[in-house]
């Protein structure tokens, strides 16, 4: 299997694919970052998206025609599982279902709240995760130098505190100048 990660031009693609075909997906993740931030600031290996559990059937059938399949991981299961295919591109597939309220009764716990934002990837307009929630998502685990160079350049350019659990690499990166 060749990786290649996936470039803007591959995401958009599958973006346009969801869209032809009537699938409404948030874009999540690192590319969720960029799309906020409206450049690629990194390479990524995949493209994480979330969307309502009744897309997941036809995402998949769509998916599966151009290639894919699933990746086995220890924690997939039906609402988070991944699709690949041979030069190394990968879908990282989050679903939820909300009820006539809004909550979420099935699925990754997203709420509405987290699906509101706006960016674009390469030009392409897509709806992703809001930066105020883009950042708290990338708290509250083992965090590595992308979450970092992540999270900062969210909270620059949108004007946020930087979590308290980056304070490490602020020191590491203060000392290095």
């Amino acid at each position: 299997m060749v990786d290649e990660g996936m470039t803007a031009e591959d995401v958009v693609e599958l973006l346009r694919l969801f869209e032809q075909n009537g699938i409404e997906v948030y874009v999540d993740g690192g590319w969720g970052v960029d799309a906020l931030l409206a450049e690629q600031t990194r390479p990524h290996r995949d493209l994480d998206i979330a969307l309502p559990h009744k897309y997941v059937p036809r995402l998949r059938q769509l998916l599966e025609a151009n290639g894919y399949r699933e990746v086995p991981r220890d924690d997939s299961w039906e609402c988070n599982f991944v699709l690949g295919d041979d030069s190394g591109h990968e879908v990282d597939i989050h679903s939820y279902t909300f009820d006539a309220d809004g909550r979420n009764v099935f699925g990754v716990p997203y709420v509405p709240e987290h699906l509101t934002g706006t960016g674009s990837i390469g030009g392409y307009p897509v709806r992703c995760i809001p930066p105020e929630w883009m950042v708290r998502f990338h708290t509250g685990y083992e965090l590595d130098e992308d979450d970092y160079r992540d999270v900062k350049a969210l909270c620059e350019r949108f004007g946020m505190a930087l979590p308290a659990e980056y304070d490490a690499f602020e020191q590491a990166a203060s000392a290095g100048r």
